[in-house]
């Protein structure tokens, strides 16, 4: 009995020490970006944060890499937007807690709604970060990026069905789907200017990938349960990402007759 209670209370110290460290290492985060004018030491904080994965053999290293890989986009995502919001402080202090949430909240869980709740966030958070910084990068690199947001998302999805037989397949298959977005997206990028924080503007691209690829979950689990795609069970999901798509080009882009001073802020 005596055994039992030094156990709670040693999972309890444990549970806090895990919260003050994932606390302490957002605030440390946010203070670097305000004080550093380089991406780069925040960046390798974060890095540094995730030594787990290499505490392995080396033969271990790329397995541990691949799985931590959605924690390691959003993270590294988080820290883009975080430099992108410089000038409205409200703004990043907001991201830093979405981050905290992301470490305490959703980054442990293993249901599978939130783990596929994980690889969302990845997508949508990866793909945005990556949007707003890239202009002048070179395209090769900027599609490379892509197709590793999504291959790592969508083998993240893939490993919560207890897919094993197609993962990688499956996974490839995606990354190119996402890359292929990627070129066309550094060719013809739109974005929406948000109030109140900083030079952060949502891409397009983000909203349409998490659409599809929402869709893409929904085909593939009604798969999973049933053996086959029944029309019935996708058809909610089809016309929910089709809408909202379609009033996206229709609403929300510049018309064809619109001036300049119209478009401003929609591309770049």
């Amino acid at each position: 009995m005596e055994f039992l209670k030094v156990a709670r209370r040693r999972s309890l110290w444990s549970e806090v020490l895990y919260i003050l460290l994932n606390l302490l290492l957002v605030a440390a985060v946010l203070v670097s970006v305000w004080a550093v004018k380089s991406p780069a030491f925040p960046i390798a904080l974060v890095l540094l944060s995730k030594w787990r994965i290499l505490a392995v053999r080396p033969r271990y290293w790329f397995a541990h890499i691949l799985s931590n890989a959605v924690d390691l986009i959003v993270s590294i995502g988080l820290v883009v937007l975080l430099y992108a919001a410089s000038g409205a402080w409200i703004a990043q202090v907001i991201i830093a807690l979405l981050y905290a949430l992301w470490l305490l909240l959703l980054k442990p869980r293993s249901k599978r709604s939130l783990v596929i709740a994980q690889a969302g966030v990845g997508l949508f958070v990866g793909v945005t970060s990556i949007a707003i910084v890239s202009a002048d990068w070179y395209l090769s690199l900027v599609v490379l990026i892509f197709w590793v947001i999504g291959y790592s998302t969508a083998r993240h999805v893939l490993l919560a069905y207890d897919e094993q037989a197609h993962v990688s397949f499956l996974s490839l298959l995606w990354a190119f789907v996402v890359a292929e977005i990627g070129w066309l997206t550094y060719h013809w990028t739109i974005a929406y200017d948000l109030p109140g924080i900083g030079s952060i503007q949502l891409p397009q691209v983000s909203i349409i990938l998490l659409l599809l690829s929402f869709l893409a979950e929904r085909i593939y689990g009604t798969y999973v349960r049933r053996g086959q795609v029944r029309y019935s069970d996708v058809l909610l999901p089809l016309l929910l990402s089709i809408s909202i798509i379609l009033v996206i080009y229709l609403q929300f882009n510049c018309p064809p007759q619109g001036t300049l001073e119209e478009c401003r802020g929609l591309f770049y």
